[in-house]
C-alpha cells in the first residue's frame, strides 16, 4: 500500500523568513494624499479678474441703448429669459407711431417666450394664424408656393424679424406659408386674444389702429447708444451744443450665487486615524476642489448669470460649414476689441486642430501662467470641460475680453467672510451630533457680469465629430 508523502514534504519545507504580507502589518507604507479625477484645469476661474462685491450685488450701469426706426425688433436678455423692449413694438407696422408706453408695456408683458429646435415647424401652411412671432435669435425659413406651384423658399428670417403681423387683426386668417426653423433659437409669441384684450381696454390703441403714422427718427450712434451732442471743426464764437450722457433707467444687478455642502467626519476617524495625514484637512481639500468645479460649471451654464446664457444675440454667430474653421474664429475675433482668450471644450479644441491641420495651418503656442497653450492670432485657446456638448455632437466656443477697466467680463465674489478658508469660500463648524459626527458647512460665493455686450462672443452649433 502506497502512502502519499507530499503533505509531509510540504510541511518539511518550513518558512525561513517573515512573509511580506505579515511584514506590511508592521511597516509604515509610503502613501499619496487622496487623489481626485474630477479636478480640471479650471482656466476660467484663473483668467477672470475677481471684483470685490460688497452687499452681495453688483450693478452694471450702461449708456442708454435705444434703437427705433431700423425695422428690427430688439430684446432684453437676462440670463435665459428674453423680453421684448416695449417701445420696439413700434417696429410693427400696425403699431408704428403709437407711443403710449403703458399700452406697449402691457403688450410686451403678454408675449410668451418659446425656444425652438432645428427643423421644428413654427407655422404650417393653411393652419389658423393666431399669433405674431417675434424672432429674438435664430434662422427661420418661409416656405410656400413658387411661381409655378412648386415648393419654394419665400424668405429667410433672422434676429429681430417677425412674422404673422396680420393675425391680430384678421380673425379668420390662415398661414399662407410654412415657417421652419433652420437653427435652434428663441422667439416671443403674442396671441390674437391677448392683443385684443389690450386693445379693448385702450381707446388710444383702438383709435391708432385706424391708420399707421411715421415713427419719428431718433438720434443714435452706429451701436445704438444715445448720441452725445458735440461740435467739431467750427470757427469763431460758435454756440456749442449742450450734452449729457444718458443711462439705462433700470440697470441690471448681479447677485452673488453660492454652492454649498456639509462635510461630515466621524470623531473616531478624526481622533484615531489622523496620522500621517490629517483626515479633516484631506476631506476638506477634496470638498473644496469639488465646489470649485461646480463654481466653474455654474459660471458657464447658470440660467441667470452663466456666460452661455448671457451672451447677447448680436454677439452669437454660426459656423460657416459646421466644424470650427479658422474663418469662424476670425469672424468671432473681428466682432470685438482686445479679445483675451478663447474657451472651448477639449473635444472642440481637438476639432479646431483637425481643421487647422487639414488646411496646412499650425497654430502658435503662447506661454500662459507657465503653461504652453495653443493660440490663434495670438489669442490663447483654453480648455473648459464645463461647456456642454449636445446629443447631436455640437458645442460652443466662447471668446472673452475681461476686466472692469477694459469693459469686459468680470468675476464677482466677496472676501473677508467669517471662517474664510479661501477667498470667498468659508468653512464653518456646525457641531457634533448625537452619533459623534462632526459637521462643517462649506460655502463658496460667486457670480459673473458682462459689462458691455461685445465683451463676450459665442460661436454656436460647432460640429466636433465631423471631419
Amino acid at each position: 500500500m502506497s502512502v502519499d508523502t507530499a503533505p509531509e514534504t510540504q510541511q518539511a519545507q518550513q518558512q525561513s523568513s517573515l512573509s511580506t504580507a505579515a511584514a506590511r502589518n508592521l511597516a509604515t507604507t509610503t502613501k499619496s494624499a487622496p487623489q481626485m479625477q474630477e479636478i480640471s484645469s479650471r482656466w476660467l476661474l484663473r483668467m477672470l479678474p475677481w471684483v470685490q462685491t460688497e452687499g452681495g450685488a453688483y450693478r452694471v450701469n450702461r449708456r442708454l441703448t435705444y434703437t427705433v426706426g431700423d425695422g428690427r425688433i430688439e430684446f432684453i436678455k437676462t440670463g435665459s429669459e428674453v423680453r421684448v423692449i416695449p417701445r420696439e413694438l413700434g417696429e410693427l407696422a400696425l403699431l408704428r407711431g403709437f407711443d403710449d408706453l403703458e399700452v406697449l408695456t402691457a403688450l410686451a408683458d403678454r408675449c410668451v417666450q418659446r425656444d425652438f429646435r432645428p427643423g421644428e415647424v413654427l407655422a404650417e401652411l393653411g393652419s389658423p394664424a393666431e399669433h405674431i412671432h417675434l424672432i429674438a435669435h435664430g434662422k427661420i425659413n418661409k416656405i410656400g408656393a413658387g411661381k409655378y406651384g412648386e415648393s419654394a423658399v419665400l424668405g429667410v428670417l433672422g434676429d429681430g424679424d417677425r412674422f404673422g403681423e396680420h393675425t391680430v387683426l384678421d380673425g379668420q386668417g390662415v398661414w399662407d406659408y410654412t415657417a421652419t426653423a433652420l437653427t435652434g433659437g428663441t422667439l416671443l409669441s403674442l396671441s390674437r386674444r391677448e392683443f385684443q384684450a389690450v386693445r379693448d381696454s385702450s381707446p388710444a390703441l383702438q383709435a391708432h389702429l385706424d391708420g399707421f403714422l411715421a415713427l419719428p427718427q431718433q438720434r443714435q450712434n452706429e451701436l445704438g447708444e444715445a448720441e452725445i451732442a458735440m461740435s467739431a471743426g467750427h470757427h469763431g464764437e460758435f454756440a456749442l451744443p449742450g450734452a449729457f450722457v444718458d443711462y439705462e433707467l433700470k440697470p441690471r444687478e448681479y447677485e452673488l450665487s453660492l454652492a454649498q455642502t456639509v462635510l461630515k467626519v466621524h470623531s473616531r476617524v478624526a481622533d484615531l486615524y489622523n496620522k500621517p495625514m490629517n483626515q479633516i484637512e484631506q476631506q476638506l481639500k477634496l470638498t473644496v476642489e469639488a465646489l470649485r468645479e461646480r463654481q466653474e460649471h455654474e459660471l458657464i451654464n447658470d440660467r441667470e448669470f452663466g456666460l452661455l446664457n448671457n451672451a447677447e444675440f448680436s454677439q452669437r454667430i454660426q459656423t460657416h460649414s459646421g466644424p470650427p474653421t479658422p474663418d469662424d474664429l476670425d469672424e468671432l475675433l473681428s466682432m470685438r476689441r482686445d479679445s483675451e482668450f478663447f474657451l472651448a471644450h477639449p473635444k472642440t479644441i481637438a476639432a479646431i486642430g483637425r481643421e487647422f491641420n487639414s488646411r496646412g495651418l499650425y497654430p502658435d503656442h503662447v506661454d500662459l501662467q507657465g503653461h504652453k497653450v495653443p493660440a490663434w492670432r495670438g489669442v490663447p485657446i483654453l480648455p473648459c470641460n464645463k461647456i456642454p456638448i449636445s446629443k447631436e455632437g455640437t458645442s460652443s466656443v466662447l471668446v472673452l475680453r475681461t476686466g472692469e477697466d477694459n469693459q469686459g467680463v468680470i468675476g464677482l465674489h466677496q472676501t473677508g467672510l467669517p471662517d474664510e478658508y479661501q477667498p470667498s469660500l468659508s468653512v464653518r463648524f456646525m457641531g457634533i451630533d448625537e452619533k459623534a459626527i462632526i459637521s462643517y458647512l462649506v460655502t463658496a460665493y460667486y457670480s459673473a457680469a458682462v459689462l458691455v455686450p461685445d465683451a463676450l462672443g459665442v460661436l454656436e452649433n460647432v460640429e466636433i465629430g465631423r471631419h
